[in-house]
């Protein structure tokens, strides 16, 4: 395939245009290596993050560039930031918003489905993905869709709707590119905004070149955009059928919000007759007054711009269409009565926090095995399968940036913080890490045991041989050295230095 650039893509020169790239720097890699590819996944077995993180890891190239591109938009993030003087009154605000509509949710969710519904919308109810599945199902078929478009969401992957529609002779094309790459590799998303962040533009090149017969050898971006312009539009023109997610749920109005970059919501709900929007039902707010905070935050904490370039309102039909939204539950019911981690729903699938990650940004989205990556991931994805997701709260350093980048306030460390004492009641730890933890328990319970472990623990680490210090049992020691011994514990400094002084200090008083 060759494919010529639209005019509106050069300048008076002929010389290409970067639409959007703002004040992002330009990438480009050195060599060409394998992309590596995401965690195993074993049926119900718990996955195992970490295996999946050293393969990407080895692959030094991207993990380079993947830790380059998320670190260009926290900064971008950040600058955004001090340019607001009231970014942290907005951050309250935001998440005592969130807070008082989750408090409230029933009132809300039928305030919302009372006056969509006077706006021509047909609201249905879905207790979880298969239900979810089924409702869109039998809207298609009931009006003989063969062919779907959709813009990016989420939830969308939650269901596992793409492969159900598959199995049902529905066709589904992904409208937004990130999506569309990852669906031509047969991926997942890797992020919840930027889903092919983990490619380069070399790994783009080799996708198209077997799925739409572009030239292998060509990774200009411009080029490969074009190419899968050419391929995809004629299927979007063609669609019977056009689905998007939404980023806000207005109840007052009975309407929903839908923020791109790349206008894709708009290709998906107004290029066919029939929109139909599925949504999570934490996406509620109360009222019009209340959206423009969340406007302010969401594409500041996402990419570093003052705002996405598409903030698409709908508010009902049009004239001689459709539209559906469908309402999901899939769990978050049972969430919000959860005490420690309710306040997760309050997400507005920014990922900030991932951008900021140490452990994200060095192992990538895929590593984890889950819709949900990253710091959110982490205390989302366990609510869903306690047992298949029982390792990723310990994929995180606890260093808290998360929570200090989170627009909404969520307390991401102290939930994550929170997941390994619930995972450690509920008997879902690795063998290895309950042997550990139980004998590391009996020792630091006791205060005279531990003191009398440290001289032997000092000594064992001095003159054992490597072998015995760096074996499968010992974690710590895969990727990095053991600390040096210190010569004495702080316990013993202070009985020769400070103990002795208050004892002289107590007998001059008394004379």
């Amino acid at each position: 395939m060759t494919a010529e650039l639209h005019e509106e893509l050069t300048d008076p020169h002929g010389e290409q245009l970067d639409h959007g790239a703002a004040s992002s720097r330009p990438l480009k890699s050195r060599i060409s290596e394998p992309q590596p590819r995401g965690a195993k996944i074993r049926g119900n077995r718990p996955v195992d993050q970490s295996e999946a993180a050293n393969r990407f890891m080895a692959a030094t190239e991207h993990e380079a560039m993947h830790d380059a591109r998320l670190w260009d938009l926290r900064q971008k993030r950040d600058k955004e930031m001090h340019g607001i003087e009231e970014w942290e009154e907005l951050r309250n605000l935001a998440s005592g918003i969130k807070e008082h509509t989750l408090s409230k949710l029933d009132y809300y969710l039928e305030l919302f489905e009372k006056n969509a519904t006077a706006n021509g919308i047909k609201v249905h109810w879905a207790k979880d993905e298969a239900e979810h599945n089924a409702i869109v199902l039998e809207i298609l078929r009931s009006r003989g869709v063969e062919r779907l478009i959709k813009s990016k969401s989420m939830l969308t992957e939650e269901c596992g709707f793409r492969e159900f529609m598959a199995h049902n002779n529905v066709e589904v094309i992904e409208t937004d590119l990130g999506e569309r790459i990852q669906q031509l590799d047969d991926e997942a998303p890797s992020h919840v905004v930027v889903p092919a962040v983990h490619k380069l533009r070399t790994d783009v090149a080799s996708v198209f070149a077997k799925t739409i017969g572009s030239d292998p050898d060509n990774a200009d971006a411009h080029y490969l955009t074009e190419c899968q312009r050419e391929a995809t539009r004629p299927l979007i023109l063609s669609a019977q059928a056009g689905m998007t997610g939404g980023n806000f749920v207005v109840a007052e109005t009975g309407t929903f919000v839908v923020c791109t970059n790349e206008g894709n919501a708009d290709l998906s709900a107004n290029t066919p007759p029939l929109h139909i929007a599925s949504i999570g039902i934490e996406k509620l707010i109360p009222g019009l007054n209340e959206l423009p905070v969340f406007i302010r935050l969401l594409s500041r904490s996402a990419l570093g711009s003052p705002i996405t370039q598409y903030t698409s309102h709908f508010r009902g039909p049009r004239e001689g269409g459709e539209m559906h939204v469908v309402l999901v539950d899939n769990g978050r019911s049972e969430r919000l009565g959860m005490e420690k981690f309710w306040l997760g729903l309050k997400c507005i699938r920014c990922g900030a926090c991932m951008n900021t990650c140490p452990v994200f940004r060095r192992s990538g989205g895929l590593s984890y095995g889950a819709t949900y990556a990253g710091p959110i991931g982490l205390i989302i994805d366990p609510t869903f399968n306690v047992h298949k997701y029982r390792n990723l709260p310990y994929s995180s350093t606890m260093n808290g940036s998360c929570t200090n980048v989170c627009p909404v306030k969520i307390n991401i460390h102290e939930q994550i913080a929170d997941w390994r004492k619930t995972l450690a009641g509920e008997g879902e730890i690795s063998p290895v890490k309950k042997v550990m933890m139980k004998a590391a328990g009996e020792v630091l319970a006791s205060p005279v045991v531990y003191r009398a472990s440290l001289p032997l623990g000092r000594s064992a680490l001095r003159h054992l041989p490597h072998f015995m210090l760096y074996n499968k049992l010992n974690t710590w020691g895969r990727k990095r050295d053991i600390p040096e011994t210190p010569k004495q514990t702080f316990n013993e400094w202070y009985r020769k230095n400070r103990k002795s002084q208050e004892k002289s200090q107590g007998e001059g008083e008394n004379s």
